[in-house]
Order: C-alpha cells, then sequence, then structure tokens
C-alpha cells in the first residue's frame, strides 16, 4: 500500500508532462495541416527519365548520332587512371 504514495504523484507528473508536450505541439503548428503532405504525394510532378531507343528519329534530320556507342572492352570507354 505505501507504493501507492510514490505511483500516484509519479503518475501525475507523467500526465504533467504529456499534457504539456501535446499543447505543445497544437501551438507549434503540428496538426494544422494533416493532409497536405499526402496528397503532395500524389500530386507528384516528377515523370520519369527516358532514353531515345536506336530506331527513334534524331535531331539531325534522322542520320545516326554523331559518336556511336562504344562496347564496354574498348580502350575508349575505360577510364583513364
Amino acid at each position: 500500500m505505501e507504493i501507492l504514495y510514490l505511483l500516484i504523484p509519479l503518475s501525475l507528473v507523467l500526465v504533467g508532462v504529456i499534457v504539456w508536450i501535446f499543447l505543445w505541439a497544437v501551438r507549434s503548428g503540428q496538426f494544422d495541416d494533416l493532409e497536405g503532405p499526402a496528397h503532395q504525394i500524389l500530386m507528384d510532378d516528377d515523370r520519369p527519365v527516358t532514353r531515345p531507343s536506336a530506331e527513334a528519329p534524331h535531331e539531325n534530320s534522322g542520320q545516326a548520332p554523331a559518336k556511336p556507342e562504344q562496347p564496354a572492352g574498348s580502350p575508349t570507354s575505360r577510364q583513364s587512371r
């Protein structure tokens, strides 16, 4: 029974701290816009980056690109050390 002398004040202090944190959150605007961030994710304007394929027309009137891609093992594709 003597433990109640410790637990009751301790629980009141804990409730007071929780109420203080809640009031701080309300006053600082934490609950102002609950739906905005969720809508921003859905309305994102990012578009995937696509590279033109070899069959796609180029800017230079249908001609092949000026520099063709080199194979992976070619000396020009390796980085110099």
